[in-house]
């Protein structure tokens, strides 16, 4: 690769917005005495964009796959510069000031952000609803979920490295494809800079094609499938011990809290709760494994130590165990209720054994059931 840097632009009937957005990329190349290339990867225009972009000396990349990353991934596949700024064609974003980019590059950085909110957003330029909700809100979860320090997920104008590109493995086809590259570069541990960016309004005179609530829920769930830890094992661990505490305190006995008593009734509902995380922390294991496993996400330093205490044997062992406490607990209420010559059980105590007894049966169940599964998806290790 000859080229320093490669201006990708996904490109779908921007005739409107193309060539000012190719003159200003072209212009900071010759200012700034860089040897760079503007690539238009082109999702099927059919207004002339084509056209537009080889008058002014730009390389056009046919993509027939549609959708913004296969837009993107089309285009920064062919481009021949060594660090790739990729922008959208609308005029929106300021091709002529992308210095502060190629600097942090430069440096090292493998991907560059930018910050429309601490560069500014001008009048007119952000819907309401995407700058105070939609992207403060997935910029948080973003933030929370793999703790990048990002204040802006969705700035369509970033720089990375070519080499970065590829190491990320990017996936998305959509909008979502924005998400993928911050959270995939933050999983591959690679430097990540921000730098403050201007957001103006959009140049076209036609509706854009982002759609505010459709391609919101794709960020969101795709933030979400990505994080196994916050998908399932938070809230399965706050469920199973809130479960697990409250169903010991009943199995004791009732529980009164000012004028209400909670029993066996309540006992039934924390059990389910007791099942309901545990379930959750299961998925957590399995989801782990298949996501490595099959390249989605790579390989913690811990990952391998799942395998050396999370045997087959060890869960089939525990597994039996709980089963057999189970067992046993059915038996000594079958034993009361024996007592009483099979009549109607009028207290709670039975209750107070025959809950435990299925809830221990059903966890020994799960145990056996995910530790032959765990097993099968980690059978390439």
């Amino acid at each position: 690769m000859s080229l320093e840097v490669s201006v990708v632009m996904p490109c779908l009937n921007e005739a409107e917005t193309l060539a000012t957005c190719i003159k200003k990329a072209q212009a900071f190349f010759e200012r700034e005495n860089i040897d760079g290339e503007v690539v238009i990867a082109d999702n099927g225009s059919t207004d002339g964009s084509q056209k537009i972009a080889l008058d002014l000396k730009a390389r056009v990349i046919n993509v027939p796959e549609k959708g913004y990353g296969n837009a993107l991934k089309g285009g920064i596949k062919e481009a021949n510069g060594v660090y790739v700024m990729m922008g959208d064609a609308d005029d929106s974003y300021d091709f002529s000031n992308m210095m502060p980019y190629i600097s942090k590059l430069r440096e090292g950085y493998d991907l560059v952000m930018g910050n429309r909110f601490k560069g500014g957003i001008k009048k007119g330029a952000m819907p309401f609803l995407h700058r105070y909700l939609g992207n403060p809100v997935l910029s948080f979860i973003g933030r929370l979920f793999f703790n990048i320090p990002i204040g802006d997920f969705h700035c369509g104008l970033r720089g990375f490295t070519k080499e970065a590109f590829y190491k990320m493995n990017l996936r998305t086809t959509g909008m979502e494809f924005a998400s993928e590259m911050i959270v995939k570069a933050s999983l591959e541990n690679m430097k990540i800079a921000e730098v403050p960016t201007i957001l103006s309004p959009d140049g076209r005179t036609r509706p854009p094609h982002l759609n505010t609530w459709s391609d919101g829920w794709r960020h969101l769930r795709f933030l979400t499938l990505y994080s196994p830890k916050w998908l399932f094992f938070i809230p399965g661990l706050l469920l199973f011990l809130f479960g697990l505490a409250t169903s010991v305190v009943l199995i004791n006995g009732p529980l009164t809290l000012g004028a209400t008593n909670f029993d066996v009734h309540t006992l039934l509902f924390t059990s389910g709760m007791l099942l309901v995380g545990f379930q959750f922390l299961l998925f957590y294991g399995l989801t782990k494994v298949y996501t490595v496993e099959n390249g989605l996400l790579p390989k913690s330093n811990k990952y391998d130590d799942l395998f050396k205490y999370l045997s087959l044997e060890k869960g089939l062992i525990a597994g039996l165990l709980l089963i057999i406490i189970g067992i046993t607990l059915s038996i000594i209420a079958y034993t009361n209720w024996q007592a009483l010559n099979f009549g109607d059980i009028t207290t709670n105590a039975t209750l107070r054994l025959v809950i435990p007894a299925t809830t221990t049966i059903l966890l020994g169940v799960q145990v056996v059931l995910f530790s032959l599964f765990f097993s099968i998806l980690g059978l390439k290790k």
